[in-house]
C-alpha cells in the first residue's frame, strides 16, 4: 500500500490548491515500518500548491509524532516533528529544469535557491512530498531527552611481563 494524493498541474490553472493531508492508522503503520520507526502516532500536513512558471510551488507545514528507539538507553520515546518546507517542481522537458553539464552532472550554487524538482509527468504527488520531508526531519541517531552515554573503560595497569606470563599459560 502506498500513500498518494495526486494533483495535476492543469488543476492549478484555476488557482492555488490547499490540502490537508492526514494519514489514517493503517497508513501510519505502513509508513512507520518503511521508515524504520517503532510507530507513527500522528502525521498531518497542510499544503498550498500554486502555479509557478510552467510548474508549481509547494509550501507546507508538517506535524507528526514519531516513536523511535533511543540509541543510548534502547527505550522507546516519542518525538514531535513540526516543520515547514517549500519547494518548486517543473514537468520533464521544461526550460526551467536544472541544466545538466556535459558529464551529466547538475551544477549547484550553494548560495542560490534549490533548483526545482523535475516531475516524471504532469502530476504532483503531494503525499510523497509530505513523506519525504518527514523522512528528512527524522533524527538518524535518536536520543531520548536526558539520556547520556557514560562509558569508562576498565583501567587496570598490567605490566608487559604479566601479559607474557598469561600468554605462556601462567598466572598473572
Amino acid at each position: 500500500m502506498t500513500w498518494t494524493h495526486p494533483i495535476r498541474l492543469a488543476d492549478l490553472a484555476r488557482g492555488p490548491v490547499r490540502l490537508k493531508l492526514e494519514a489514517d492508522e493503517a497508513t501510519r503503520k505502513t509508513l512507520a515500518k518503511s521508515l524504520d520507526l517503532v510507530s507513527l502516532k500522528s502525521f498531518q500536513c497542510d499544503m498550498t500548491i500554486r502555479p509557478w512558471l510552467d510548474g508549481a510551488e509547494i509550501d507546507g507545514r508538517l506535524l507528526a509524532v514519531v516513536e523511535q528507539t533511543c540509541g543510548v538507553t534502547l527505550d522507546d520515546f516519542d518525538q514531535t516533528i513540526d516543520t515547514r518546507f517549500d519547494l518548486r517542481v517543473v514537468p520533464a522537458g521544461s526550460p526551467n529544469a536544472p541544466a545538466e553539464s556535459e558529464g551529466g552532472e547538475i551544477e549547484l550554487d550553494p548560495e542560490a535557491p534549490d533548483p526545482p524538482d523535475v516531475l516524471e509527468g504532469d502530476v504532483i504527488d503531494a503525499a510523497a512530498y509530505a513523506l519525504e520531508h518527514l523522512a528528512l526531519n527524522l533524527d538518524p541517531f535518536p536520543r531520548k531527552p536526558g539520556a547520556t552515554f557514560d562509558y569508562t573503560p576498565e583501567t587496570r595497569e598490567e605490566s608487559p611481563f604479566a601479559a607474557l606470563l598469561k600468554l605462556k599459560g601462567g598466572e598473572g
